[in-house]
């Protein structure tokens, strides 16, 4: 999987970012993360515990350079919890979180909600600040349209292969 995501800010970090996945085994991805304003290259990793199932949750843990905004060289390190509600579009999910530019724990959390014609809105609180993506699916594409801290405007595209 190849992504790619373009923010309308200042900050260095949260400007362009670039990801390369790759599934190694059906419970383990590993990649890289490339954020070129901040001229960074760094880890991605998300080891799946229990996959979702109509009466279990979805229980993973990873890492990826910590939130949107935050200073180059900063990681986080979560542990997510996520449940499709059965006959609702909603997905919420919760997650508990270390954040390297915090130094300490926080709580990120939302939703998905499944729209018609391959259209999802995700409403979200990253540990620290809101946001609002709208995202396409098409095949193993998707197009996302994101409104960061309710302030910035930002694109975002992914490719599966």
């Amino acid at each position: 999987m190849f992504s790619a995501r373009f923010v309308d800010t200042a900050l260095e970090r949260a400007r362009w970012r670039f990801t390369a996945n790759y599934r190694v085994l059906r419970t383990l991805q590993l990649g890289v993360e490339f954020n070129a304003a901040a001229e960074e290259l760094g880890p991605l990793l998300t080891w799946y515990w229990l996959t979702e199932t109509h009466t279990k949750p979805a229980l993973f843990a990873g890492t990826s350079s910590d939130r949107i905004g935050s200073p180059p060289h900063t990681q986080s390190y979560y542990l997510t919890l996520a449940k499709h509600i059965p006959r609702t579009p909603l997905a919420p999910y919760v997650s508990l979180n270390y954040s390297e530019w915090d130094k300490g724990f926080n709580v990120p959390f939302g939703a998905n909600i499944t729209l018609p014609k391959n259209f999802a809105l995700r409403p979200m609180f990253d540990g620290a600040r809101a946001h609002l993506v709208l995202t396409y699916y098409h095949r193993q594409s998707s197009f996302s349209a994101m409104y960061v801290w309710f302030e910035k405007i930002g694109v975002a595209m992914s490719l599966g292969l």
